[in-house]
């Protein structure tokens, strides 16, 4: 049976959560892909390495089983380098193979995720060169000294170049861990991971990452911009056709447009953005589910509750009850 391969770099000095976070998410989605879609469920292979091959202490005096050495990373599929406690600089020099193992990896069709400052061995293999990355904010000024060939992007947390991610926390980390659950498994296994972990992260991956050579994914600037006035309208929305005139668009060239740029019709779209903001509201705030839905755009609670379970694979309700028991319990 194929696997998908996924390793995660280990040294002296990591941040645990960054790899048992991961972890923890991916076999999350991969239960519930198993139990769901047994017919085309794909297994994980998740190893962790070491530049020796070797077990590793981590500061917090916790041993690290490893499964071999950096050298068999370009068998693998996706490879996360963990971030690292206080000064990388040290744990760089003492695992001097790693940045040109990852290198090699990834000429061979591996997909690189660097967290916080473990993006310094991305760095040093010359990979990010002339690309952008991003870095935990505390070591950002340090690393423009140390890298000046990477474009750093300090505002955002997640950074994609090709199959290379960088993010800046484990928040970040979080979030592209769901959308390579997605990749791999689909929508609902992607939202079940989301809903059990990581309810404080309530932007999607594609909406807070710096896309290298991206304008809003695609190059309609034109529609880009109408995607910007409707994320921030959507709920004022009552005629598509009034959009395409305030944009002097004619409605069937603004409809033919948007779904080629985009990959969706605009009223997907819209109703995206307001389950987005819904989901926001049950959250944060006490309101009832019909003002929740007549605040986002929708005419009634029935009409969100359908697009709601349509989209989210439950009830508002259920939704609401599950996020508050992990934010407030």
């Amino acid at each position: 049976m194929d696997r998908i391969k996924i390793a995660l770099t280990l040294y002296e000095q990591l941040l645990i959560t960054s790899v048992t976070l991961p972890i923890e998410m991916l076999r999350a989605g991969e239960a519930f892909a198993k139990r769901h879609n047994r017919e085309s469920f794909t297994p994980l292979e998740i190893s962790c390495l070491s530049q020796t091959g070797e077990s590793i202490k981590t500061p917090m005096g916790l041993s690290m089983e490893v499964h071999s050495d950096f050298i068999t990373l370009q068998d693998y599929d996706y490879i996360i380098v963990p971030s690292i406690w206080r000064n990388p600089r040290p744990v760089v020099a003492h695992n001097p193979e790693l940045a040109n193992n990852l290198s090699k990896a990834w000429y061979h069709g591996a997909t690189l995720i660097g967290v916080g400052t473990g993006v310094c061995f991305l760095a040093e293999s010359g990979m990010l060169d002339s690309h952008s990355a991003t870095t935990h904010w505390h070591y950002a000024k340090q690393f423009t000294k140390s890298y000046p060939h990477v474009e750093l992007k300090p505002d955002y947390f997640i950074t994609q170049s090709d199959r290379i991610y960088t993010v800046a926390s484990l928040n970040a980390l979080a979030d592209v861990v769901v959308h390579l659950i997605g990749q791999f498994y689909g929508k609902d296994a992607a939202n079940h991971v989301q809903q059990n972990f990581s309810h404080e992260i309530r932007k999607p991956y594609e909406e807070q990452r710096y896309l290298e050579g991206a304008v809003d994914r695609h190059s309609d600037e034109q529609i880009a911009a109408i995607q910007f006035w409707l994320k921030n309208n959507a709920s004022s929305v009552t005629s598509l056709s009034d959009v395409a005139e305030q944009f002097d668009m004619s409605y069937r060239s603004f409809n033919r447009r948007f779904k080629s740029a985009t990959g969706k019709t605009a009223i997907s779209y819209i109703q995206e953005v307001r389950i987005q903001q819904a989901s926001e509201l049950l959250s944060s705030t006490n309101l009832s589910i019909q003002d929740i839905a007549l605040t986002v755009g929708f005419t009634s609670q029935s009409q969100l509750s359908r697009a709601f379970k349509e989209q989210m694979n439950q009830t508002p309700s259920s939704y609401r009850q599950i996020v508050r028991k992990k934010l407030f319990s």
